[in-house]
């Protein structure tokens, strides 16, 4: 199968119809990008918290493309399959002033540097499961972190004319951080312009349902996707997308709720409990806690319909604590 590519200097920093294309294929073409991380290369494996204070947040979130595909018409689904997802060798999260559900009681910045494992494929029972690899969070408690990389940014050019920022989701896509759209997965997208004007980025190497803290674990990218023009599904609107359950089929969790009649509230009131049990149980500090929460937890609408108040939870998977309580130091 020949592959198209596109190098990381060929990115842009909004989504704009008028951004002319790096590169046009036909339909059911496969590409492959080369990303830098979603700090544009200003964060690198010896960064500190001095860097973070001199990040140009103008220049973060940039992607790669935009792609031109033959055939690709308003009213049009581009459909994208995920061929492969591969993460650079280390990664970064951090707390970003003005980023995080919780970013009133965060306020002060911090940084943490990963190095990113990857298993051997076909040679680790993991690897078998969807887990490409794995990352301390911190070795000697024995919290261990599975990576299940993915694109938190895959999106089409609106039709709306003018630059549209890179950092929020839109109805064509974007920044829609969804920790699903993995290695095998299928995202549909509402074509907007001729051609589609397809572009992606923002490499994540493992994220929790909700990215609660600012950041996923952060990192480089080479991502393959093939891209096919549909006309037979005009009820997508929205990103609409096809998967695979991220857990083991055996996973175990524990969760915390929150309770609201207002569901932001509720929600925010989850990522804290969890927070405070995370302090408790596993002598975590608050700062880590919650960044633990945006690369592993999962958020969860679990009640709705009983007013006036909702159920949020927030559930972690038990097995990235490889330490029986008592062993944990």
């Amino acid at each position: 199968m020949s592959i198209h590519a596109v190098k990381r200097s060929q990115c842009h920093l909004a989504w704009d119809n008028s951004i002319p294309p790096v590169l046009r294929v036909s339909s059911g073409a496969a590409v492959s990008f080369d990303c830098l991380d979603a700090s544009n290369g200003q964060l690198d494996v010896s960064s500190t918290l001095a860097t973070l204070a001199a990040l140009d947040f103008a220049q973060l979130d940039q992607v790669n493309g935009p792609i031109f595909v033959e055939g690709a018409a308003p009213g049009d689904t581009l459909r994208v399959d995920v061929l492969d997802v591969r993460p650079g060798a280390w990664g970064w999260s951090a707390l970003l002033p003005g980023f995080g559900v919780l970013l009133d009681e965060f306020p002060e910045p911090a940084l943490k540097i990963w190095a990113l494992h990857a298993h051997e494929d076909g040679k680790d029972a993991a690897a078998m499961d969807g887990e490409y690899g794995y990352a301390w969070f911190d070795e000697g408690k024995g919290i261990r972190i599975p990576l299940r990389p993915f694109a938190g940014e895959m999106g089409v050019a609106p039709g709306k004319p003018g630059a549209h920022s890179t950092i929020p989701p839109y109805a064509t896509g974007g920044n829609v951080d969804t920790r699903h759209l993995t290695k095998g997965s299928t995202l549909y997208l509402p074509i907007e312009v001729e051609g589609a004007l397809f572009s992606i980025g923002d490499g994540h190497a493992a994220q929790g349902d909700g990215e609660v803290s600012g950041s996923a674990i952060e990192t480089t990218m080479n991502v393959t996707v093939r891209l096919t023009v549909l006309r037979d599904k005009p009820y997508v609107k929205t990103p609409h997308f096809e998967t695979r359950s991220p857990h083991k089929s055996d996973e175990e969790f524990y969760c915390t709720t929150g309770i609201d009649s207002d569901i932001r509230e509720a929600m925010r009131a989850a990522v804290r409990n969890m927070i405070a049990f995370l302090v408790a149980e596993h002598g975590l500090t608050r700062v880590d806690a919650y960044m633990l929460c945006g690369v592993a937890g999962d958020l969860r609408m679990h009640e709705v319909v009983d007013m006036p108040n909702y159920v949020i939870g927030m559930m972690l998977p038990k097995s990235i604590f490889t330490k029986r309580k008592s062993q944990a130091v």
